[in-house]
């Protein structure tokens, strides 16, 4: 018996929900890659590995935001554990091989390109790992053909995002890679939803008839999981606003880094400065060097 799906229980609610999410993840790992190319003054791993987890984390937490509003009639649903980590893992890694690709080879059509097709298939695939992480008494099946687009979907739209990022600076370049990359993650993910079908095994005949859709709720399933990937999308916000470059711009950064690198050419000792806000990732030596001048005082 084929099962009806619906993966939309609470309206535009979920799939809004997701969306914000994918743009928000999106737009902070996006700002940490730009942010390594911009200024080799920066820890470029630290900032490289923040990024591919805040697009990883943004990745896994759009898919089963939308996953809370997916039910099937006549059935109850639940998920394994082991194959929803599995989902996490694999978006986090493979979008840090892409996006170390970047940062250390340098923001070429070639790398931007390949990168851009890594963090589509990482969208893909925690996807469709995280539909097999699904327990219920039946078995999923997908269109193909709806399949292909998801796919197609997932490289362009990843692929266009980050050429955007990177070859364009301002608000509006990061505002529209964010925009894009949303696509990339929801669209995947809707587009995957309207492949599947579930071909429904033993007797569930009188609680399909009924129209019940099991007595587990996927909200308390699902948003206890969802706790981690979100506290770390929130401290990653939180080292991206108030990391230098993002408040002086940058413009006003790119022109200062030359000043201060001929100023420390001419003056071996320079005097000591009032201390300022520094990042997070910023080397420690610049940190020290700020503080460890006595003369002048």
């Amino acid at each position: 018996m084929q099962g009806t799906v619906d993966g939309f229980e609470f309206g535009a609610v979920t799939p809004a929900a997701s969306y914000i999410v994918a743009c928000v993840a999106s737009a902070l790992g996006l700002r940490c890659v730009v942010r390594s190319l911009n200024n080799r003054q920066s820890w470029k791993p630290g900032w490289l590995a923040l990024g591919a987890g805040a697009i990883g984390c943004g990745i896994w937490t759009m898919h089963f935001v939308a996953m809370v509003g997916f039910r099937i009639q006549g059935i109850p649903i639940d998920y394994d554990g082991r194959l929803t980590s599995l989902s996490l893992v694999v978006a986090i890694a493979v979008v840090g091989i892409g996006v170390f690709a970047v940062g250390y080879r340098g923001a070429t059509p070639v790398t931007l390109t390949a990168a851009g097709i890594l963090t589509g298939l990482a969208v893909v695939a925690t996807h469709y790992t995280g539909m097999a992480a699904l327990e219920l008494n039946g078995s999923l099946e997908y269109d193909s053909l709806t399949v292909s687009a998801s796919v197609l979907l997932a490289l362009t739209a990843a692929t266009a995002a980050l050429w955007t990022a990177a070859s364009y600076r301002g608000f509006p370049a990061a505002f529209g890679a964010s925009l894009l990359m949303g696509v990339a993650l929801t669209g995947t993910h809707y587009t995957g939803m309207a492949a599947l079908g579930v071909h429904l095994r033993g007797a569930t005949d009188a609680s399909y008839m009924t129209g019940a859709y099991g007595t587990s709720s996927p909200a308390s399933i699902l948003l206890p999981m969802l706790i981690g990937p979100v506290v770390f999308l929130i401290l990653a916000g939180v080292v991206v606003m108030f990391d230098p470059q993002l408040v002086l711009g940058d413009g006003e950064w790119s022109r200062a880094t030359p000043r201060r690198r001929r100023a420390a050419a001419a003056v071996p000792e320079p005097p000591a400065q009032p201390p300022r806000t520094g990042s997070l990732f910023d080397p420690r030596d610049q940190h020290a060097g700020r503080h460890a001048n006595p003369r002048g005082r």
